[in-house]
């Protein structure tokens, strides 16, 4: 299918996001798009058809997947960088304030691609690795049609992530760069004139994936329906877009 199958799936996800949770922001969904729907499906693609060129054995094959996996999303991580950083430079208002994010590009780069390089990058190309690995075997999404015992894997992996989305809770604080407005007045001191004209343009349909505050089980409940809401909406859209491509 290419990097276009990756574009539309990851454009598909970020909107859904911003439009449903409220995460990232309908205000940057472009810029989102950009870095996780353009530069991360085209980085991984190309990287890996340079890496895995001719008839690669089974453990370059492996080590082509996780490379362009690691590839792939650090890319994206260095594109948010890159961005974040040179916002103080083109986007100041009248006192010298940057009006959206205030970090340089000497605190945005280590920041993004230190724990991307070390931790993220990592697990992205074992993850890349792994279920590709397996779509080729079994030949899910392929030129043959699998049986539904080649789908069942994939199905118990998706309930597994489901399930295990409120293990999200135990994180302390915010991502880095993804701060409530609270968090960002600790942190530098204000909060920038741009981003408090839009903070609350939509908060989402669940804001916060509707999670209550406070904690305790219904917290965890509600991070359970959100990611079954959201992953029903990605493969109702990924269906009905297959019946109408098929037409």
């Amino acid at each position: 299918l290419g990097p276009w199958a990756g574009v539309v799936a990851m454009t598909l996800t970020v909107a859904l996001q911003a439009f449903l949770f409220g995460d990232g922001g309908v205000t940057a969904i472009g810029a989102n798009a950009f870095n996780m729907a353009f530069v991360m499906p085209f980085a991984g693609y190309y990287s890996h058809r340079l890496l895995a060129a001719g008839q690669p054995c089974r453990v370059r094959a492996f080590v082509a997947l996780f490379a362009a996996g690691f590839i792939a999303v650090n890319a994206a991580a260095l594109a948010v960088a890159l961005e974040l950083g040179v916002q103080p430079l083109i986007a100041a208002g009248l006192d010298g304030r940057p009006l959206y994010a205030p970090y340089p590009l000497s605190i945005t780069i280590p920041a993004m691609m230190l724990p991307h390089l070390f931790f993220f990058g990592q697990v992205e190309g074992l993850g890349t690795a792994l279920v590709v690995s397996y779509v080729y075997k079994t030949g899910v999404g392929g030129v043959k049609t699998p049986g539904q015992k080649a789908l069942r894997p994939l199905w118990a992996v998706i309930i597994v992530l489901i399930i295990a989305a409120p293990f999200g809770l135990l994180a302390s604080g915010s991502p880095w760069g993804e701060w409530a407005k609270e968090e960002f007045v600790g942190l530098v001191g204000y909060l920038p004139a741009g981003m408090d004209s839009l903070a609350l343009r939509w908060r989402g349909v669940m804001p916060g994936y509707g999670a209550p505050a406070g904690g305790g089980s219904g917290q965890a409940l509600f991070y359970i329906l959100s990611a079954a809401l959201g992953s029903a909406a990605v493969v109702f859209v990924v269906y009905l877009w297959g019946r109408l491509w098929r037409r």
